[in-house]
């Protein structure tokens, strides 16, 4: 059974930075494309972050992903948090290369909130 669980949100001022993770089991994290993905309330989920499989080629916009393939964990690494960074923060595997949609990722975590203050 695949099981993605995300931890390390919270609430933090604006400026200030947070490191989210990424745990898997059930699958090898080298072998599927993970991404970060954020759903601020009554918007629709949005991409945040990729790191295609089999590679380390990333593509995000403002924050850093990572992974470590020895802790089958993804991270990703925020700074310079703003007040319009706060939502729930999901991880999602998919088999292609890599994507920005949602639909093209085959499974999902339960999220982590990331509250930023003004």
């Amino acid at each position: 059974q695949v099981q993605l669980v995300e931890s390390g949100g919270g609430l933090v001022q604006a400026g200030g930075s947070l490191r989210l993770s990424c745990a898997a089991s059930g699958l090898s994290i080298s072998t599927y494309s993970m991404g970060w993905f954020r759903q601020a309330p009554g918007k629709e989920r949005e991409f945040v972050a990729a790191i295609e499989r089999n590679t380390y080629n990333k593509y995000y916009g403002g924050f850093t992903i990572s992974r470590d393939n020895g802790r089958n964990t993804v991270y990703l690494q925020m700074d310079s948090l703003k007040p319009e960074d706060t939502a729930v923060y999901y991880c999602g595997a998919s088999g292609t290369n890599w994507s920005s949609r949602t639909t093209e990722y085959d499974y999902w975590g339960q999220g982590t909130q990331v509250t930023v203050s003004s």
